[in-house]
C-alpha cells in the first residue's frame, strides 16, 4: 500500500505559501530566524489565525513579549486574537526562592528545566495543532553550552512529534554566538532580513533556508509589513508561465510609425525606447497605449520619473485623452516610488495586471527610476530578464524608456538592456541649419524587417509626425550631421501647429 504524504498546515501568507509549495508539513517543527523587526511576530500570528480560521486549537508561547504587547501588536493589523491560546512565561528566576538560588545545583539548571516544564504544562491544558514558541534566544541563554542547547531542543522537538503538533519557533539571532544547532534539528529554515539603505525606506526579503522532503522555490523574496499583515512577492520564473497566443503584428495608428517598423510590433515582443531627455520616449509609447485601447484591449503604464499630473497634461496637448482611457478602465497609471517599492512588489503588480485585469500592453517609463530600486546593475538584468520574459509568455506587448546621459554627441545609457529587447528604437537631437531637430530610427528588430532609414520627426497637436528619410544628411545620429544635398525635412513639411 502506498503511503499517503503528509497534509500541509497553510501559513495563512499566500505569496509565503506559493514560496513554500503549498505551507508547513503538518506534524513538524519549523525555525523562524530573523533579527528583531524582521516580521517574525507578524508572520508567526498569522499562522496561528490561520489555524483558528480552519477551527484548530492553537497556542504562542511567549517568553520574550508580554500578552499584551502581542494584543497590540495583532490590533495594529485590525486582528482579533481570538481563537489564539496565548501563555506568557514568566521568567523562571522569579519564581524560584531565594533558599533554591543559593542552593549547589546552577541556578540555570533549575531555571531551564522550570522552563521546558511549564512549557508541557501549557502544551497539555491547550492540545494545539499549531503552536509558536517565541523565542528561542531566552532557551540558549538558559541552556549556556551548545551541547544543552541541542538536547532541549531534540526534547521539543520529540514532544511535539508525539502530538502531532505544527510548531514554528522563533529566532531573533540576539545571543553572540551564531548558534546553528537548530537548523539541522529543524524540518525547515525560513530567514528573514532586513536592508537599510542609504536612502530610502528599509527593504525586507525572506529565504528558505533548508526544507527537507519539499521543493520549494529558493532565492531571496522580496517582503512587506503592511496594515493587515506581512506580504510576500515571490521571485518571478518566467518558466513556470507560459500561454499560447498568436504572435501577430500590431499596428499603430501612425503609418509612418509603422513603416519604420516593418509594418508595427509583433504581439508578445518588447520594444526598447532609447534617447535623451525631451526626445518624446514617453509620449511615443502613450501612442501605442492608446492605438492598443482602440483595438479594444486594455493597457498599463508604469511611471517611475514624471508626476502623473504632468503627463496627463503634456498628452492632452497630442489630443491623447488618458483620464478618458482610465476612467473606462481600458488604461491603468500607477506611479511608481523607487526610494519605496521594492523589486519584487514590482513585478507583483504588473503579474497583477496582465493575469488578473487582461493587460496586453505594458509601458514602464522608465529603467532609469526602475534602476533606482535594485541593489546593483546585475540583478536590474536578471530581474528584467524575467519579467520581459513573463510577458512576453503572456502575449503581453511591452515597452521600455530608458533615457541616455547627454544631449548630443557620444551618449551613454546607465544600463545596457539592448540585447534584452526584441526591438530597439533610437531617439535622437541633432542639429542642423541653426536649428535643433529629433531623429527617429529602428536599429534592432527581431521579428522581422524593418527599414533602416532615419527619419526627423516633430511633436504637435496631431502627435508624432515623421517625415521622408535624411538622406541628405550624414552623422545624424553623432548629432552634428553634415549636409550633403539640400532637401526639406519633417519640420518643413509638416510644420508643428
Amino acid at each position: 500500500m502506498t503511503e499517503q504524504p503528509p497534509s500541509i498546515a497553510g501559513t495563512g501568507i499566500v505569496g509565503l505559501d506559493e514560496v513554500l509549495a503549498g505551507g508547513l508539513t503538518r506534524g513538524r517543527v519549523f525555525l523562524l530566524e530573523g533579527s528583531p523587526g524582521t516580521g517574525k511576530t507578524t508572520v508567526a500570528l498569522q499562522f496561528l489565525l490561520e489555524g483558528a480560521r480552519a477551527n484548530e486549537a492553537t497556542l504562542y508561547i511567549t517568553l520574550s513579549e508580554t500578552e499584551e504587547e502581542l494584543r497590540d501588536s495583532a490590533r495594529s493589523h485590525g486582528w482579533s486574537l481570538d481563537g489564539v491560546d496565548i501563555f506568557e512565561l514568566v521568567p523562571p528566576e522569579s519564581l524560584l526562592d531565594e533558599q533554591q538560588q543559593q542552593s549547589l545545583l546552577y541556578s540555570s539548571d533549575l531555571e531551564l528545566g522550570e522552563t521546558t516544564r511549564r512549557i508541557f504544562e501549557a502544551f497539555e491544558r491547550a492540545k494545539p495543532k499549531r503552536v509558536v514558541l517565541d523565542s528561542l534566544s531566552e532557551i540558549r541563554l538558559l541552556a549556556q553550552s551548545s551541547l544543552r542547547y541541542r538536547r532541549q531542543i531534540l526534547a521539543l522537538k520529540h514532544y511535539f512529534a508525539r502530538q502531532n503538533t505544527t510548531v514554528l519557533m522563533l529566532d531573533d539571532l540576539t545571543t553572540e554566538l551564531n548558534d546553528k544547532t537548530v537548523h539541522s534539528v529543524a524540518h525547515g529554515v525560513i530567514a528573514l532580513e532586513e536592508l537599510a539603505r542609504v536612502y530610502g525606506s528599509e527593504r525586507r526579503r525572506l529565504r528558505v533556508v533548508k526544507y527537507r522532503g519539499r521543493r520549494f522555490r529558493g532565492g531571496f523574496h522580496d517582503m512587506t509589513i503592511e496594515t493587515g499583515g506581512v506580504c510576500v512577492y515571490p521571485r518571478l520564473v518566467s518558466s513556470e508561465h507560459r500561454t499560447r497566443f498568436n504572435r501577430e503584428a500590431v499596428p499603430s495608428d501612425n503609418p509612418e510609425i509603422n513603416q519604420l517598423l516593418g509594418g508595427g510590433v509583433e504581439r508578445g515582443s518588447s520594444v526598447l525606447v532609447l534617447g535623451p531627455a525631451g526626445t518624446g520616449k514617453s509620449l511615443l509609447t502613450l501612442t501605442f497605449v492608446e492605438s492598443a485601447i482602440r483595438r479594444g484591449e486594455k493597457a498599463a503604464m508604469f511611471v517611475f520619473d514624471e508626476e502623473l499630473g504632468l503627463l496627463i497634461d503634456r498628452a492632452r496637448g497630442l489630443n491623447i485623452d488618458v483620464e478618458a482611457m482610465m476612467s473606462s478602465g481600458d488604461l491603468t497609471l500607477q506611479q511608481v516610488d523607487a526610494a519605496e517599492l521594492s523589486p519584487g512588489e514590482f513585478s507583483e503588480r504588473v503579474r497583477h495586471c496582465v493575469e488578473i485585469k487582461g493587460v496586453q500592453t505594458v509601458v514602464i517609463d522608465s529603467l532609469n527610476g526602475f534602476q533606482a530600486a535594485m541593489p546593483e546593475e546585475n540583478a536590474l538584468i536578471l530581474h528584467m530578464h524575467e519579467l520581459l520574459q513573463f510577458l512576453n509568455r503572456q502575449g503581453t506587448t511591452t515597452y521600455l524608456t530608458v533615457a541616455q546621459h547627454g544631449l548630443v554627441g557620444d551618449m551613454k545609457a546607465p544600463v545596457d538592456v539592448t540585447y534584452l529587447a526584441d526591438t530597439v528604437i533610437l531617439l535622437r537631437y541633432f542639429e542642423a541649419r541653426g536649428r535643433v531637430r529629433r531623429a527617429m530610427s529602428v536599429i534592432k528588430k527581431r521579428t522581422s524587417a524593418h527599414e533602416d532609414t532615419i527619419r526627423e520627426y516633430v511633436i504637435g497637436r496631431e502627435g508624432i509626425t515623421l517625415g521622408e528619410p535624411l538622406v541628405d544628411f550624414q552623422g545624424v545620429l553623432r548629432g552634428v550631421p553634415t549636409l550633403v544635398a539640400d532637401s526639406e525635412g519633417a519640420a518643413e513639411a509638416r510644420p508643428e501647429r
